[in-house]
């Protein structure tokens, strides 16, 4: 009987949600389109002729506003595991983003420049390689209820994608992602901090006032990360953190590092 009355109360808020009546109305997939519109108001990331990237697009709010927010000159690329209609004026690549299939297919988009209209981006200058002006990346885990698993795995997942698309991403340029509140934070804006010269937290007014998300807001790139970094992965760091902290044990040659308040290996695929 409770469940229903939940699941009762979870339908009626969710009736109630005027985020999503004007996502509906203004012809947004999701809610979500308004948590980039407010961050792109409070910080402008994304201008006219930008190459953005949306990691985690489905199903495709984000990609839609990148689309309005770079206009006929820009290029944007979403990828996510699931399948989302076309968004005029992007690419949409389903896959793993950790997956080196979804990575060379991302590159090669890249690489050719080549819009959803035909046309294509000027050709960048001889020995220089074509890079995103802005990253953005609302991508969740599949949740569990747990939330101390569920927060665990979102910032490993973070952590990959940083470490994906960092070097995809040109010096001065911009990246945001959602990330969960809880343990282990601290590890991954440290090592944004490492990265980029300005990091802030933000949520934005369209997110849920019982979510525990806030956005991680990093403005121009660094050309190379500083000495903090140890010249280390994202995810290194995030486990060197929580190392420190004592949330997982250092791992040795014969001991896999314990699993504590929720913190695990993400399986890799294949």
């Amino acid at each position: 009987m409770l469940r229903v009355t939940m699941s009762k109360r979870w339908f009626q808020a969710h009736q109630r949600d005027t985020w999503r009546r004007q996502a509906r109305s203004k012809g947004y997939r999701a809610r979500s389109a308004f948590k980039l519109k407010q961050i792109q108001e409070k910080f402008n990331l994304i201008r006219e002729g930008d190459l953005v990237l949306d990691v985690g697009c489905h199903p495709g709010g984000w990609t839609q506003v990148s689309v309005e927010e770079t206009g006929p000159n820009g290029l944007v690329i979403g990828i996510d595991l699931l399948a989302s209609a076309p968004v005029e004026g992007a690419q949409m690549v389903t896959g793993d983003v950790t997956d080196s299939n979804s990575q060379q297919r991302i590159l090669q988009l890249l690489h050719d420049g080549m819009k959803v209209d035909g046309t294509r981006l000027p050709e960048p200058l001889a020995g220089e390689q074509r890079l995103f002006n802005t990253i953005v990346s609302d991508i969740s885990p599949r949740l569990t209820g747990q939330y101390d698993r569920d927060q665990a795995i979102s910032l490993e997942l973070v952590a990959m994608v940083f470490d994906f698309t960092l070097p995809l991403l040109t010096p001065g340029g911009a990246f945001v992602t959602k990330i969960f509140q809880g343990t282990g934070i601290e590890g991954i804006v440290n090592a944004a901090k490492q990265r980029f010269s300005r990091v802030q937290r933000f949520s934005p007014d369209a997110s849920r006032n019982s979510s525990s998300e806030v956005f991680l807001v990093c403005k121009n790139k660094l050309p190379r990360p500083k000495k903090g970094s140890g010249g280390k992965s994202v995810a290194y760091e995030l486990d060197r953190h929580l190392e420190s902290e004592g949330i997982i044990q250092p791992k040795t040659e014969d001991v896999e590092s314990e699993i504590k308040s929720g913190f695990r290996r993400i399986p890799k695929k294949g």
